[in-house]
């Protein structure tokens, strides 16, 4: 699909997108990929206005996502197949273990929280997760990012100990540790997840 966006008189950009739809997804996601790919997507309810008016209300992020795309295309991870992608797991999931397990020890100093375990996962689509019984799980692709991105990472699971959610409360148990956690979750989605 396209959506036109008018820049003057004469001129409009013109911005094309992949709708992809899925059952039991109640709101509609933009994502921008690395090779410029901007696709949404929506419940297998959402009308076409509603997908329009969607990308029209995200222009401005996913033009800046593209700009950013453009400007540093360092700042993504490789695409590989699946065999480079289970290589690539068992290289890297020693050493993100260990940043894991080291990170996790200096900004628990602060916080004092209680976890069960730590674990290595190839996840597509989550750097980190948190369940409710205190295990944590982080994508191996923390070895591969910038250290203060993989430290929002590790931080961000580790409030989730205390917040089980992204309240107000949550950002502000981040914000004690990493109070420009704003700009790095911004710089990870820079970083694609493959």
């Amino acid at each position: 699909m396209e959506y036109e966006k008018s820049l003057g008189r004469d001129i409009i950009e013109i911005l094309e997108y992949i709708v992809k739809t899925r059952k039991g997804l109640r709101r509609l996601r933009i994502t921008v990929y690395d090779d410029l790919r901007v696709v949404v997507t929506a419940p297998k309810s959402a009308s076409k206005r509603r997908v329009e008016e969607f990308v029209a209300s995200r222009q401005t992020w996913v033009e800046e996502k593209l700009r950013h795309f453009r400007e540093h295309p360092h700042a993504r991870l490789p695409r590989l197949t699946k065999a480079e992608a289970h290589a690539a797991y068992q290289a890297n999931k020693a050493a993100a273990l260990a940043l894991a397990e080291a990170r996790l020890a200096h900004w628990n100093a602060h916080y004092g929280f209680r976890y069960a375990s730590v674990r290595i996962k190839d996840q597509k689509t989550r750097w980190g997760s948190c369940s409710k019984r205190g295990n944590l799980n982080f994508n191996y692709r923390i070895a591969l990012v910038p250290l203060p991105l993989a430290d929002y990472v590790i931080v961000h699971e580790l409030c989730h100990l205390r917040q089980m959610n992204h309240s107000k409360k949550f950002w502000d148990l981040v914000a004690e540790t990493v109070p420009d956690w704003k700009e790095r979750r911004n710089e990870l989605r820079g970083w694609m997840i493959r």
